[in-house]
């Protein structure tokens, strides 16, 4: 009788630790972060011409970390091209940072039409999501940056429209 009721002890707490765990991991974040030296990051677009973020500081910046074999990733950029385009006008830039090799992005590109910039960060990707807060280095992944420079949003896994809208639209003069 012991026994089993230590197993279902361990059987809840093991479920319980789970859930959170899954819950921590995927929740996004809104807590504000100063962006600091991340702007400064430099990566080769498509054409291999050297891109800062910085250049987009003052905008309301999406970053999305992605790859062209992860599956989520693929299923919110045609949303990000539909917003790129709805939102350019209102001080909106999405970014692309891709955790890929440049001729899959290519590839992607020919395809897709992003209307966006593509950067190229190849295997070293997952080390700077986990600077702008990714904490398991996993895509897609998505940050958001006010104007005034800091990261008001962290999402690890797939964001939705809704939830993006929510968090820009009152950034929106």
């Amino acid at each position: 009788m012991k026994n089993a009721l230590l197993i279902i002890f361990v059987a809840i707490l093991t479920a319980l630790a789970g859930i959170y765990l899954r819950h921590s991991l995927t929740a996004p974040s809104t807590e504000v972060l100063a962006t600091g030296s991340l702007l400064n990051t430099t990566l080769p677009d498509l054409t291999d011409t050297p891109q800062t973020l910085k250049q987009w500081q003052g905008k309301i910046l999406i970053i999305n970390f992605w790859a062209t074999w992860c599956p989520p990733c693929l299923e919110e950029i045609p949303e990000f091209i539909a917003l790129q385009k709805q939102y350019a006008d209102k001080n909106v830039q999405f970014v692309g940072i891709a955790v890929d090799e440049k001729q899959a992005v290519l590839d992607f590109n020919a395809k897709m039409k992003v209307n966006y910039p593509l950067l190229i960060a190849g295997n070293s990707g997952t080390s700077l999501s986990r600077a702008w807060g990714n904490t398991i280095e996993s895509v897609p992944f998505t940050a958001i940056v006010n104007p005034q420079g800091q990261i008001i949003y962290r999402q690890l896994g797939e964001v939705k429209r809704e939830e993006l809208l929510q968090v820009i639209q009152p950034l929106i003069k």
